[in-house]
């Protein structure tokens, strides 16, 4: 699109960013200040400017539209970047929309799932339980087959909590060999994708003039967090991306004491539609009703910083968006209580190598190594390698020790990873945005802990469940388990090694690689692949002698005792000839 088409739009945008009175932050920011001079030009409202800046960009941001409600979600993370009061209002951002007509609703279910409203469903109500940015919803019953007696559908119910009791639709009789389950319905906002695309593209431009202006262009990577709204944003857009989701957690909560997942419907579903178990409880932040029904808070508490240490390091799936309004309670537990969960459309996940290095640099936190902090910090490539470890360690230190003078209760680890992550600038830290819902969602949990059970040890309940879940992670058990998933990989390429170093040695000779050698080095080249070749020949016939051992001992008597041991002798001493005990000389 061109500039001259996104005229209009950025126009828009700085006429509701002066209207909401943000001057702070337009005054603190260089590339802000030319919007300055609309101000002339709109009225001024005592009652919006009288308002705390982060509350004013908030509702600017709100009346902007989702994809800059979901942009300052994101941006709420960035402590680094924005004031504190600022990020803490951000946070509160839960896409609160009016609702669109019910019957409209209506058309665009029948529509994804090419049926009339009336087949599909015993009942639907117009009128939205719910509405949000993307999508609203709607209550519904619907009229499932009853299991048969030899259990074949499901060999095992989960419990969901309990429902109101309603009566039948007296419209709408059952069916003599069906029972109705109440149910909701996630209908996707009408021509909101247009919308979402439209708003992508000047982010987009925005994004390409803060990496074209910004003096720390390289450490904010802009293009990356647009890339990161963006992909969220389409994920969202499609609500069987947001069932899959659902299913996953649920299976890995299966039968969980601590979280209870509602049931995704499929043969109701598409990709506006989604239907999903209703359940009903209380929202995580109502203490009062959490008083009132009985719930032991203290309890609920640890269990919610249980649950994202496990989502995030056992499973590497998290929820993600897990503000008060997605996160509900059972009232039906009250001494053994358990979360429920609602709104899939954001999950999060890490590379292999960065869950690694963040656990390690939890487990670090926790025991107070500020060294091993520094090191993680460098070998992850987070930082350049330039960087002087002693001088970071320094650093890491003088943000850390002073939290550890207090109470572990009194210890926010949020705000420690965000001191940490202000001070690591200084050291040319690279943002990764592959973390940015992680930290996220720990602002979030360490907050609703704390509102839980305001006295909660953070660090206590933590430690031990990470260092639980690393230990089996890293165990030799789960490296035998990944050994023997890869090992049909690894012996269906093994006898094509030896062709492929020839072929590469032989474009080498011939010029037509990446890198040129000399005929020294090419010589040196091949006497390894000579070498390379006999080790692996020697390690396979070893191999084949221990299998052969095996077998000729599990056939007991028939061979006697000697035979698998004179295998057995003569495989190990072909892997230790293809071992490689002495280095190559230079």
């Amino acid at each position: 699109m061109t500039p001259l088409r996104l005229l209009p739009r950025v126009l828009h945008v700085a006429a509701v960013l002066v209207r909401y009175r943000v001057d702070d932050l337009i005054d603190e920011s260089h590339a802000m200040r030319p919007l300055r001079w609309a101000r002339a030009l709109l009225p001024r409202r005592r009652k919006i400017a009288m308002l705390p800046r982060g509350v004013r960009l908030r509702l600017a941001l709100t009346e902007l539209g989702p994809i800059w409600v979901k942009a300052g979600q994101v941006l709420s993370t960035r402590r680094d970047l924005i004031p504190e009061d600022v990020a803490d209002e951000l946070a509160h951002l839960q896409d609160q929309v009016p609702p669109f007509p019910g019957a409209i609703a209506r058309a665009i279910v029948e529509e994804s799932l090419g049926r009339p409203i009336g087949e599909l469903y015993a009942s639907f109500d117009e009128t939205p339980l719910a509405s949000a940015s993307i999508a609203q919803v709607h209550a519904a019953r619907l009229l499932l087959p009853l299991p048969t007696p030899s259990g074949s559908r499901s060999a095992r119910v989960r419990s969901a909590p309990p429902l109101p009791e309603r009566e039948e639709n007296p419209g709408q009789p059952a069916a003599a060999h069906s029972i109705a389950r109440d149910v909701v319905v996630k209908v996707l906002r009408p021509n909101v994708a247009v919308n979402v695309r439209r708003n992508l593209e000047l982010l987009d431009a925005l994004a390409w003039l803060v990496q074209r202006w910004h003096p720390q262009a390289d450490k904010i990577r802009p293009r990356d967090l647009y890339d990161e709204v963006a992909k969220t944003l389409h994920n969202e857009l499609n609500l069987q991306n947001e069932g899959a989701n659902a299913s996953l957690l649920r299976r890995n909560f299966d039968n969980s004491d601590d979280l209870y997942v509602p049931q995704i419907f499929w043969s109701h579903t598409g990709e506006k539609v989604l239907t999903m178990e209703r359940v009903h409880g209380i929202p995580a932040d109502d203490i009062v009703a959490l008083d009132k029904a009985g719930i032991d808070r203290r309890v609920l508490a640890e269990k919610g910083v249980r649950l994202f240490y496990e989502q995030v390091f056992r499973d590497n799936f998290f929820h993600a968006d897990a503000h008060p309004g997605n996160i509900w309670v059972d009232p039906a537990r009250t001494r053994d209580p358990r979360f429920i969960a609602l709104d899939f459309g954001i999950m999060g996940s890490l590379p292999d190598e960065d869950q690694y290095w963040l656990a390690e640099n939890f487990i670090a936190m926790f025991e107070r190594n500020y060294r091993r902090i520094a090191e993680l910090h460098l070998e992850a490539g987070w930082m350049p390698r330039h960087i002087r470890v002693d001088e970071l360690e320094a650093a890491v230190r003088t943000v850390c020790e002073p939290y550890f003078t207090r109470p572990l209760s009194e210890i926010s680890l949020a705000e420690v990873v965000a001191k940490l992550f202000s001070t690591a600038r200084k050291f040319e830290l690279t943002l990764q945005p592959q973390l940015i819902l992680l930290q996220k969602t720990l602002l979030n949990v360490e907050g609703l802990g704390r509102q839980l059970d305001p006295g909660i040890d953070i660090w206590s309940v933590a430690q031990p469940v990470l260092k639980r879940i690393l230990a089996d992670r890293y165990s030799a058990r789960h490296a035998l388990r990944e050994i023997r998933k890869r090992l049909p990989q690894w012996l269906r390429i093994a006898p094509l090694i030896p062709e492929k170093i020839h072929d590469a040695l032989e474009a080498l000779a011939e010029g037509n690689g990446p890198l040129q050698f000399g005929e020294r080095e090419l010589e040196h080249l091949r006497v390894l692949q000579r070498e390379i070749q006999r080790r692996i020949l020697a390690a396979a016939f070893g191999g084949a002698l221990l299998v052969g051992a095996g077998l000729v001992f599990a056939l007991g008597d028939r061979y006697g005792i000697w035979a698998p041991i004179v295998f057995a002798a003569i495989g190990v001493a072909s892997f230790a000839a293809a071992w490689p005990w002495k280095r190559d000389k230079e």
